[in-house]
């Protein structure tokens, strides 16, 4: 035979199987480190190991991530990944721009009030 298909029984125990590996490994780690997990496939072989003993599968893959729940934001984690901020707005460009380069709108509003 070229080909087999998996019977409805073994389908839902495979979505069942899927759907409870992705949660797993969604729910234990940032996004960041989810998005690093999706790119190399990881999970989909993860799925393809734990689903052997229903039925074989090969070339698992995750094509869509929904995001169900708006993730908790917490203030206080935020600031220590940016730190306290040290009043660094910017600086001051070292290079003039060129006339065409300025806006418009800024350099008529500069000129009223140098007049």
């Amino acid at each position: 035979k070229s080909n087999c298909y998996a019977r409805s029984a073994q389908i839902r125990k495979i979505r069942k199987k899927m759907v409870e590996i992705m949660t797993k490994e969604a729910g234990t780690v940032q996004l960041r480190e989810l998005v690093k997990k999706l790119i190399p496939e990881v999970i989909g072989k993860e799925i393809e190991k734990q689903t052997q003993g229903i039925f074989p599968l090969k070339d698992t893959h995750i094509r869509k991530v929904k995001i169900i729940k708006k993730p908790k934001f917490d203030i206080t984690k935020l600031m220590e990944l940016h730190g306290d901020g040290d009043g660094d707005a910017g600086v001051t460009m070292v290079v003039q721009e060129a006339e065409e380069a300025q806006n418009l709108l800024t350099a008529s509003a500069a000129a009223v009030d140098d007049e």
